[in-house]
């Protein structure tokens, strides 16, 4: 019998949840000043003026240099609201106005302008417990990303913001998971054909 995936995730996930909580202040910081490096030279480099992202909660890559830089630059960011249906709905950051969401995560406070409004941006930048080497993602259990990207007509490309050592051989698969096009760590962007 094959193992079943749903177990390995959990499994997996506790592993780096617990290598997130051992990093230190300083390797954070360092990790959240070349992580902000490498989403500025994506948005650039694609030309992005629209991005869908989303509030980075305490233990994961800190997506707020990045956010403030995107909102100085004029750049339409578009930032995730959990909905109790499984969706998530989008509203346009100010950069500075938070919520607790549904799930005890950050959420931006602002218009709901539903679920399909992500369907307008030029970059998608998505959480990530993981991502295999073949560029499936693997979250964190609830699959609001995977069903948003699921039901996209015409995705732009998607990058998972992960720290350095989540970018794995492989991870444990199963159906609804959806792949992504590359991922930004701290020491770089990496690309998947």
């Amino acid at each position: 019998m094959s193992p079943d995936p749903g177990n390995q995730k959990r499994a997996l996930r506790a592993e780096l949840r617990e290598r997130r909580q051992n990093m230190t202040a300083t390797e954070r910081e360092q990790a959240s000043e070349a992580l902000t490096r490498n989403l500025i030279e994506l948005t650039t480099e694609l030309s992005a003026a629209s991005v869908a992202a989303y509030l980075s909660g305490s233990m994961e890559p800190n997506t707020r240099p990045y956010l403030n830089w995107a909102f100085d630059n004029g750049i339409r960011m578009l930032l995730p609201i959990s909905r109790e249906d499984g969706l998530l709905d989008w509203t346009v950051g100010d950069g500075t106005t938070e919520a607790e969401g549904l799930y005890g995560m950050p959420e931006a406070v602002g218009e709901l302008l539903g679920p399909i409004a992500i369907n307008d941006v030029d970059l998608i930048l998505v959480p990530a417990a993981a991502i295999g080497a073949d560029g499936l993602r693997m979250g964190w259990g609830r699959g609001y990303f995977d069903k948003t990207l699921g039901s996209m007509e015409k995705c732009p490309p998607v990058y998972a913001v992960i720290f350095d050592g989540e970018l794995v051989d492989e991870v444990p698969r199963e159906r609804h998971d959806q792949p992504v096009n590359g991922v930004v760590t701290p020491s770089g962007i990496v690309r998947f054909s």
